[in-house]
């Protein structure tokens, strides 16, 4: 099953309030530096919403699981979504969206809206069958608040936010306007010290 946003929003027609970032465990106030080919977005954690996701993503990242994935799905002012390690394959491009870590974490829904430069999990239909998947949105969707774990937001790249949104898209293998025509790689996902980005 294709993990996606509000399954694939509803199947055919289809898935920045600056906030302090706290402390995450250990005492360090750390960002991850998202370095695609269209250049390097910044996230800011949001550790008191979403301590386990932030733990899982900065794992993932860490040892280098999204090095090579792509943006596999892009709907047009909504979000554009990542983390699937088939990506990594052009050869698996019809099983793009069922990718994952092989394992799942629980959701953990909180009061952070989905706003433009938000980055939440994506799942399947059950809430906890998040893994690796995440999705940055483009624009504010009410609809998926407290219904999906979001646990951050761009504090900078704003800019690439929006020349991945406008990556040009055709029919995916679901039948959704959602697959760029051009692969939008992650090269690698760095975590830092906040005081390490200028």
């Amino acid at each position: 099953m294709k993990l996606s946003i509000l399954g694939l929003l509803l199947a055919s027609s289809a898935l920045f309030g600056a906030e302090p970032a706290k402390a995450t465990a250990g005492g360090k106030d750390e960002v991850a530096i998202i370095q695609t080919s269209a250049g390097d977005m910044v996230v800011q954690f949001w550790s008191d919403a979403a301590p386990k996701t932030i733990e899982n993503f900065k794992k993932l990242a860490r040892s280098g699981f999204y090095n090579g994935t792509t943006f596999h799905r892009i709907v047009k002012g909504f979000m554009i979504q990542g983390g699937d390690p088939l990506t990594k394959d052009p050869a698996k491009e019809k099983e793009y969206g069922n990718g994952g870590p092989g394992y799942t974490i629980k959701a953990e829904f909180n009061q952070h809206d989905h706003q433009r430069g938000v980055i939440s999990m994506a799942r399947e239909k059950d809430p906890d069958s998040g893994g690796s998947q995440f999705f940055i949105c483009l624009a504010s969707v009410p609809r998926l608040d407290g219904k999906y774990t979001t646990f951050g937001r761009l504090i900078k790249g704003d800019e690439v936010l929006t020349k991945i949104g406008s990556e040009p898209v055709k029919k995916n293998s679901e039948g959704e306007m959602s697959f760029p025509l051009n692969r939008v790689v992650i090269r690698s996902i760095k975590i830092v010290p906040a005081s390490a980005v200028k």
